[in-house]
């Protein structure tokens, strides 16, 4: 395709003016293309036209016949309808559009049009009508429509542009540019995989011609967007190919410990490392061996124990005489890690350092000069003033939350350190090809033994007495629970239920029992100080926002309450959820929600009484809400995937990971192919090169 830089902008195309430009604008096309991957949301199916007899109601009908009448009738306020009436030698049909009077002007009568829209039973005068149907004038006899006889693409629009207006100006738009797109995919590959050529399939995508089974035009399975969306997972392949690739000639460091610290630490652990933990931890080492840098990621779901596999790979950099450093996204989480770590290498002699954004006095020359051989912080690690002396691994947890450019600067402050990335969020395996398709992947498919499936439930607002006494049983029991609140305080503009209300409204249901605040807006201290006293048990019910849900290990805690269940995503839901089931006892998770709740809330709702699978959860979860929102792409530093779909095109995107890691390994540096090669440039903007150099 066209780079975006050197493509003409969208008002070059014919109907397209300075204000039509701006509208445009705010759907994101800026270029002619844009235009051309701006697919249509669906198609209807306007090729066969019925007789108007045969008009069924509540059915779509397209109908082509002889305009008979034609008038403005006044509304009261002083409003106003149009209405045609149109007759086909079968019967006839009255057309109205609301307050459209300057739509007669259109029509005349003894003309032919074609109408498209759904039949509806006017209550008043009887019989059916189409309601602001799309129309199409017949004119010298042509039978070249764009919005009617035909399948008719139908897009997502923006205020400014109707359907009709909108449909015209793409019809111009590929008529006239979509032969000029430049396919740079090698001939071969394509031929390989049996596709079309792109320009045909730009053509066939917008406004079929060949391809004309609707349903599967919706389903997004014609071999035409299939050869677009190809296009797309190629080139974000290619870059990721190309990233690996570069790495793989980098200098890394050679890190074999003695295994002094690591023997040392499962003697004070209490508990064994699970059979999964021990195997990623061994494949961790053979990458640390290696001359090579390491770039591996960790994935487990929920309590399978990531952290202390990667604790052992930091023991291991340490042993080799190196420093590490591990970085979270969040100020709680960095204190938890904190926190449990400090715990254990306290017990090995070992000093470490908290760098987070907050005002604290830092050690800063104790790392730069070597002394402290571990630091755990924030996004802080990468800003100026915090230099290692011999930084050789750097572990990156909840890496989806971070973007490529921050992973990258915490590589340089050590010469091409290895690099773990922890997520605590199960990715589903055709969007871990594309996000972290640069790393090899390790998969912790254990959870510790005794480990007891967590019941869930959903509870209306009403059955908040039936939540009160679960909580009760379990207190009486020497059990301690969790309550979570989407919002730290009420607000009119949200109408959620709040954190800070919430605390006191559970302190007076439960006077005799000690119920605490956690939220983001506490200081360190404040929150250190009550996720203590909790893990002591010296309070029963914790009351908290989402700071908690990762990184807090309470085994005591049997019970999540999470109120407002409906405005939380699914994986944060099973994030929350994992907090309990910790320990040998039973536990439950009570979800609260609130009506109205949207189809996509009752989806996640019922993911989660089905399902304790972190992995089968995160495939519901990218089905429900997509992959630019499952991962954010923008945030993490990728590309946006403008026509693939990871959730439909799963086959797709293996074929293109396939093909474009063997182009690589043909053409490392792609010499052989300049104008792809300047393709992969513009679809990364500027990416590829930081892949190439960091």
């Amino acid at each position: 395709m066209e780079s975006n830089a050197s493509a003409p902008g969208i008002e070059r195309a014919r109907g397209i003016g300075p204000q039509r430009a701006r509208i445009l604008d705010r759907i994101g096309i800026r270029t002619i293309n844009d235009a051309l991957l701006y697919l249509p949301r669906r198609y209807e199916d306007r090729s066969n036209l019925c007789s108007i007899s045969s008009i069924q109601e509540g059915h779509f009908a397209t109908i082509r016949g002889t305009v008979i009448a034609s008038a403005v009738k006044p509304l009261r306020r002083g409003l106003r309808i149009f209405e045609l009436t149109v007759n086909d030698g079968t019967g006839l049909i009255r057309a109205k559009w609301f307050n459209q009077p300057f739509l007669k002007r259109n029509f005349r009568i003894g003309q032919d049009v074609i109408l498209s829209g759904t039949a509806k039973r006017n209550p008043y005068a009887g019989g059916l009508e189409l309601d602001g149907p799309e129309y199409e004038t017949v004119e010298g006899g042509s039978d070249d429509f764009i919005h009617a006889n035909r399948i008719v693409p139908v897009y997502r629009l923006t205020e400014g542009i109707s359907q009709k207006q909108f449909r015209k100006i793409m019809f111009n738009v590929v008529g006239e540019y979509a032969g000029a797109a430049p396919d740079t995919v090698p001939p071969g590959i394509i031929n390989r995989c049996g596709l079309p050529p792109l320009a045909e399939s730009i053509r066939e995508v917008h406004f079929p011609e060949k391809f004309t089974e609707t349903d599967s035009l919706n389903q997004g399975d014609s071999i035409y967007r299939r050869r677009l969306s190809f296009h797309e997972l190629f080139l974000f392949e290619l870059g990721m190919a190309v990233m690996r690739k570069g790495r793989g000639r980098e200098p890394g460091h050679v890190i074999q410990g003695d295994g002094s610290l690591r023997t040392r630490l499962i003697q004070l652990l209490p508990y064994r490392l699970t059979e999964a933990q021990e195997r990623v931890v061994s494949e961790i080492l053979c990458d640390m061996e290696s001359p090579y840098p390491m770039h591996r990621l960790i994935q487990g779901d929920v309590g399978c124990g990531k952290t202390v596999v990667a604790l052992m790979a930091m023991l291991n950099a340490i042993e080799g005489g190196f420093q590490a450093a591990l970085m979270a996204p969040t100020e709680i989480l960095a204190e938890q890690h904190f926190i449990n770590i400090h715990g254990l290498v306290r017990g090995l002699g070992l000093d470490m350092e908290l760098v987070t954004g907050s005002p604290r006095k830092r050690r800063t020359a104790d790392i730069s000069g070597g002394q402290i051989p571990l630091v755990v912080g924030t996004h802080a690690l990468i800003q100026e003033g915090i230099a290692f002396k011999r930084l050789g691994l750097a572990v990156i947890d909840e890496q989806h939350k971070f973007g490529v450019v921050q992973r990258a600067l915490l590589r340089k402050k050590g010469e091409h350190a290895d690099v773990l990335v922890m997520t605590a969020t199960p990715i589903p395996r055709s969007l871990a090809l594309t996000v972290y398709g640069d790393l090899d992947c390790s998969v912790i498919d254990q959870l510790p033994p005794g480990r007891r499936p967590v019941e869930t439930r959903v509870f209306s607002a009403s059955q908040k007495d039936e939540i009160y006494g679960i909580m009760t049983m379990e207190i009486s029991a020497g059990r301690q629970a969790y309550v979570v609140y989407p919002a730290i305080e009420e607000s009119d503009a949200t109408g959620l239920k709040a954190a800070v209300q919430g605390r006191e409204g559970f302190q007076r249901i439960f006077p005799d029992l000690r119920v605490a605040l956690l939220h983001g807006r506490m200081s360190t201290q404040e929150k250190e100080e009550v996720m203590a006293a909790f893990t002591r048990g010296e309070v029963h019910i914790l009351v908290a926002t989402t700071v908690i849900e990762v990184g807090v290990d309470v085994a005591n805690a049997t019970v999540m309450v999470i109120v407002h269940a409906e405005r939380f995503g699914l994986s944060q839901l099973h994030q929350l959820r994992g907090r309990v089931g910790r320990g040998a006892e039973k536990s439950c998770c009570l979800l609260v929600a609130y009506e109205p709740a949207g189809e996509d809330s009752r989806r996640r709702l019922e993911a989660m009484i089905e399902s304790g699978d972190g992995f089968r959860i995160a495939e519901e979860d990218l089905d429900i809400r997509g992959p630019g929102e499952f991962f954010g792409t923008r945030q993490a530093g990728l590309p946006d995937l403008r026509v693939a779909d990871l959730a439909r095109d799963r086959q797709i995107l293996e074929t293109a990971k396939r093909e474009a890691f063997s182009l690589i390994d043909e053409s490392p540096d792609l010499r052989d192919y300049p104008d792809l090669r300047r393709d992969l440039e513009v679809f990364w903007q500027g990416k590829i090169e930081l892949f190439m150099t960091a």
